[in-house]
């Protein structure tokens, strides 16, 4: 088996790579070689029982897609995107790389099918909760309209749909998951309006400041990276007939307003570890994470087997565990 990763430098590229290393198996078939891609040249895992190529390509050039389907991978993770803020702020940049840098990742692969006529991949695409818009039920069930009300909330729409058309007419197996807000991310903050979701936990756990943007009352729906990477992974393996014609799914994961975000903080690092949040309103923040859902029902991905944790403490011990070495500063 041979599988491509677009958008492989970022976090939640690097923890799948990391994870296909160790398991060496995609639903029980052996990976044989992969394929990393992102604008800066992905860094491949220490050690991996299969060969790792990196590249580093724009996504958003015509010729790219093509380039990185060219030897047929059997196994597409589609992560390659620019952020929400960033899509927010330089509209052209974020329509180039996440909607037409899509369909021409999708067309590659259809041009490759039309040519020899047996070219049929898995693909995994992540969307994002950000396809729903206000006003918004403080549950969102399988059911609910994507209405998004940012630009790369539409982008994303945007891909669920060709995802499903591209599936429906055989060119692909598509798979597409809404993935909650990934929190803690490890690293440095990003550009994505839910970066402070993740900031006012690891930043404090490391002994330095977080600015917290918006009020705590805002609520939010929040998975772990262990929880990003077992959701790709079994979305890469799950029986496809299962799935049915709507392709693309709500993933598990906790609904927690910051306030709430805070106070598991507390329990499981301290009150010296919370005064290092600072307040600090951004109105640009504060709008965007306002049209944004606050809490799910998905009972199809649970049905199918999809799995997150059950408590914002959880949370944060997973990331105290895989990234901290089960250490923080008091």
């Amino acid at each position: 088996m041979h599988i491509l990763v677009t958008g492989a430098a970022g976090m939640v590229g690097r923890k799948l790579i990391e994870h296909l290393a160790h398991v060496g198996k995609i639903g029980g078939q052996e990976i044989k070689s992969a394929l990393l891609h992102d604008i800066i040249e992905p860094t491949g895992p220490e050690f991996a029982p299969f060969k790792v190529e990196t590249v580093a390509l724009d996504f958003s050039a015509p010729d790219t897609p093509a380039r990185l389907v060219a030897d047929r991978p059997d196994v597409i993770f589609h992560l390659a995107a620019i952020v929400s803020g960033e899509a927010e702020l330089d509209f052209e940049k974020g329509y180039a790389v996440n909607l037409d840098g899509t369909r021409n990742l999708f067309e590659a692969i259809r041009t490759i099918g039309k040519e020899t006529g047996d070219y049929c991949p898995r693909m995994v695409f992540t969307s994002s909760i950000a396809a729903y818009g206000t006003p918004l039920p403080d549950e969102i069930d399988d059911e609910f309209l994507q209405a998004p009300l940012t630009s790369y909330g539409t982008q994303k729409v945007i891909g669920e749909l060709l995802l499903t058309d591209f599936t429906r007419k055989g060119i692909f197996v598509g798979v597409g998951i809404r993935l909650p807000t990934i929190c803690v991310r490890p690293g440095k903050p990003n550009k994505a309006a839910s970066g402070f979701f993740s900031n006012i936990i690891r930043e404090p756990l490391a002994g330095e400041e977080a600015i917290l943007p918006v009020s705590e009352d805002v609520s939010h729906w929040h998975a772990s990276p262990r929880s990003a990477v077992g959701f790709l992974v079994h979305a890469a393996e799950i029986d496809s007939e299962a799935v049915g014609p709507r392709r693309t799914l709500n993933m598990p994961g906790v609904a927690a307003t910051v306030a709430q975000q805070i106070e598991a903080l507390r329990k499981v690092a301290g009150e010296n570890v919370v005064k290092r949040i600072r307040r600090e309103p951004d109105p640009m923040i504060e709008r965007i994470v306002g049209n944004w859902a606050r809490g799910f029902a998905p009972k199809r991905a649970i049905a199918l087997g999809f799995t997150a944790e059950k408590t914002f403490e959880e949370i944060i011990r997973a990331h105290i565990e895989d990234e901290l070495g089960g250490r923080f500063v008091a």
